[in-house]
């Protein structure tokens, strides 16, 4: 277990660095910082969701989730360390196909809302989507696990799904784009 903070404001910061899980120093604005912050991000928006009504399988799912980013979160502020797994991706991908087998197939776009869980899903989708772009920005300056970014992939594509089922339990139901509105 690593350390604990005793007091939160340290002051080593001041000068615009942050210190890395190896001890190192960087910028507060590189680009690893900023993928690891919007990991964080997006498991303060899954945690808001969980604020939320929902089914005990989709709460205990997330839950699950929260604690893979923040895992993910380690792995991306600790050069060289991996945390994420080929395992933690498919199993994100047999929870995705467990709930989209049960959705009838898409015919239109869906807009984000169909309930309060549900507009909460599909705001924690968009922050994984962007903590995904930031990761693979990273991956392109130094190294980075692929696994990171196919887990971030796919956990967006599971948000989508989960919005989807949100919105049908919460009797609200999806928000169909209508593309032929008149103005």
């Amino acid at each position: 277990m690593g350390n604990r903070l005793s007091k939160i404001y340290t002051k080593t910061g001041d000068d615009g660095s942050t210190g890395l899980g190896d001890g190192s120093r960087i910028a507060k604005d590189s680009l690893r910082v900023t993928a690891y912050g919007t990991v964080d991000e997006a498991n303060s928006c899954i945690g808001l969701l969980l604020a939320s009504d929902m089914p005990v399988d989709i709460r205990d799912l997330l839950t699950s989730i929260q604690h893979q980013l923040f895992d993910l979160g380690g792995e991306l502020c600790i050069p060289g360390h991996s945390a994420i797994d080929d395992a933690d991706v498919e199993r994100l991908e047999q929870r995705l196909d467990h709930y989209n087998d049960a959705l009838p197939p898409l015919k239109d776009f869906i807009l984000p809302g169909g309930g309060e869980a549900a507009a909460r899903c599909h705001v924690a989708r968009t922050v994984v989507r962007r903590a995904e772009r930031e990761t693979v920005a990273l991956a392109r300056a130094e190294a980075v696990r692929p696994q990171a970014v196919r887990y971030l992939n796919r956990l967006s594509d599971l948000l989508f799904v989960l919005a989807r089922v949100l919105a049908r339990a919460s009797g609200h139901g999806e928000v169909l784009w209508q593309h032929e509105r008149r103005r």
